[in-house]
């Protein structure tokens, strides 16, 4: 089985079989809380009890096992003039490493860049944000009939991706 997971708060997680089949499909777990600054605002972090409830579904569904589970995150944004998306990112993903590690997911968990895998699953010549996800929700609504994509595709992309190149579909 393939775990794919769009790293960040606004990310989404998804797990396919050998055979593509769609064994979860949905938006990162996140909970909202006063930041930690002095100043009053709130944000976004992981919630790392929900994760742990979806890997072990996950769990369950590989006959209790993880070890058929390869798992791969998307590489975080680090962009110094986007410094609270890339601290948000930064900040899910140690959270994320550390629960993966919690409910002992086989190592080494691998990294993938958004690139890599939107180079062979949406068309080319795609510029911006806004329209890569349009794109990607597009593609994933044929792939998947009658799924709902909200607000984006990318894992379920991103999980069909790599189980294509992990059976050697792809040249």
């Amino acid at each position: 089985m393939i775990l794919a997971i769009d790293n960040g708060v606004s990310g989404s997680i998804a797990c396919l079989n050998k055979n593509g089949k769609v064994i979860l499909f949905l938006p990162t777990p996140v909970k909202k809380e006063l930041n930690y600054t002095k100043e009053k605002a709130w944000l976004n972090r992981l919630d790392h009890h929900a994760l742990k409830e979806l890997l072990f579904f996950i769990f369950r569904e590989n006959d209790n096992s993880f070890e058929n589970i390869s798992v791969y995150i998307e590489r975080p944004m680090i962009n110094p003039m986007r410094w609270k998306a890339s601290m948000s990112a930064i900040r899910c993903l140690e959270a994320l490493v550390v629960v993966l590690e919690e409910v002992k997911l086989p190592s080494p968990t691998k990294y993938i860049d958004s690139k890599e895998w939107q180079k062979t699953m949406l068309p080319s010549g795609l510029k911006g944000a806004d329209e890569l996800k349009r794109a990607g929700v597009n593609v994933a609504e044929r792939m998947f009939p009658g799924r709902k994509f909200i607000p984006d595709a990318d894992a379920l992309l991103m999980a069909e991706y790599l189980r294509r190149k992990e059976n050697g579909e792809m040249k």
